[in-house]
């Protein structure tokens, strides 16, 4: 027996993963923390928008080992021989050049018609176009749009913009409410 549900994408923690499944008419995910799994189900129809951004402190995942590296191989190099020293210099070498070309990694958030949630849906922001574009085309037959699917792209956090308030001091005196009758 086939399964209706295709794995879309993987996102692995310490404590469990999220893994992402997609069908014809929903979105769902399978949080797996420990022993327990908790799913969630998003419509395709009541979907409005899947937003994915780089993760501010991102760079502290090489910075983190390569640092602890650093300080292991001074003191390997002065209490034990340099070539241990060299040895664990190259290691957090490798480990900072490994982060660094995986790129950034991701949070995102979905929108759908009666809630906002905060899954991870992509470990890394390079993936993010193409389980996005999956999605797209899912939403699309869905919904039975003949729209072609717009370019997707993944860019880094804009400042907010203060927003606009309105000021009663400022709205026109001339403005009369009518008589109805």
């Amino acid at each position: 027996m086939q399964s209706a549900f295709r794995k879309i994408s993987r996102v692995g923690s310490l404590v469990g993963a999220t893994k992402w499944y997609l069908s014809d008419d929903c979105l769902l995910s399978a949080k797996h923390v420990m022993y327990a799994v908790e799913y969630r189900r998003f419509y395709l129809r009541d979907i409005e928008s899947i937003t994915v951004w780089p993760n501010r402190l991102w760079l502290l995942r090489p910075m983190i080992p390569g640092s602890l590296f650093g300080v292991a191989a001074a003191m390997l190099w002065y209490w034990a021989n340099p070539t241990a020293g060299e040895i664990a210099v190259g290691a957090g070498v490798l480990c900072v050049a490994v982060e660094l070309a995986l790129g950034s990694t991701a949070k995102s958030c979905i929108r759908t018609t009666g809630v906002t949630v905060n899954l991870p849906i992509v470990k890394r922001t390079r993936r993010a176009p193409r389980v996005l574009a999956e999605i797209d085309a899912a939403i699309h037959a869905a919904r039975g749009s003949a729209i072609e699917p717009a370019s997707i792209s993944v860019s880094a956090p804009q400042p907010a913009a203060p927003p606009t308030e309105f000021k009663p001091e400022t709205a026109p005196a001339e403005a009369r409410i009518g008589d109805l009758t």
